[in-house]
């Protein structure tokens, strides 16, 4: 990674999805999960505190040192036993069915393959279990399509390859899941901020 993708985008990104307004996206996407848990895309571990009592532990897959170490405080005060997993959610270092949930927030715009992390998420989760997400992409409206497609270029570049334009649900399906729950929204803000935050929060089961 250079410096601005390790040292500045982990704390945009501490920043952005941090705000108040993405807490309750975080508990939607957090209700149901039991047993061990793989959370692909940890940064700086907002979801910590959204963790339900079922949650035995958490494996964390997250590429950034500095994400990593911005979590510190949240993993310290967590009642859940928390471990990072590995740096690519692509590729896992975990064995077959040896997860009962997976949790991923805002985070599948930025992997490079992401059906292909899909996949894997899929490969480590036992028979019947779960994936719980809340992730941004893209809008059904016209309008609101035209901006994410001539914003995400300048948006790739600056948030270390984020994009706007996946369709969360679709890609789920193509990796082997059944989305069984789904909801879409804006996050609350003026228009102008509508291309950057069509969110998807949802579960998709493991068949």
């Amino acid at each position: 990674m250079g410096i601005w993708a390790e040292h500045v985008v982990p704390r945009i990104v501490e920043k952005s999805c941090g705000m108040k307004e993405t807490g309750p996206f975080r508990d939607e996407a957090c209700v149901g999960l039991t047993g061990r848990v793989l959370e692909i895309g940890f940064g700086s571990g907002h979801n910590v505190d959204h963790y339900p009592a079922e949650v035995t532990g958490v494996a964390a897959v997250e590429p950034s040192d500095t994400g990593w170490r911005l979590s510190e405080r949240r993993r310290e005060r967590s009642r859940v036993p928390i471990e990072r997993s590995g740096l690519d959610g692509q590729a896992l270092d975990a064995a077959d069915a040896s997860f009962d949930s997976a949790l991923s927030t805002f985070s599948l715009c930025t992997i490079p393959d992401p059906v292909q992390a899909l996949r894997e998420v899929r490969r480590v989760l036992r028979p019947g279990g779960t994936l719980h997400f809340a992730e941004h992409g893209l809008s059904p409206d016209e309008r609101v399509r035209r901006w994410q497609h001539r914003l995400e270029p300048v948006q790739r570049r600056v948030a270390d390859g984020c994009h706007l334009t996946r369709d969360i649900p679709a890609l789920v399906a193509e990796a082997g899941f059944e989305v069984t729950d789904l909801r879409t929204t804006y996050l609350p803000g003026p228009a102008p901020s509508r291309p950057f935050g069509y969110v998807y929060v949802g579960r998709a089961t493991r068949t």
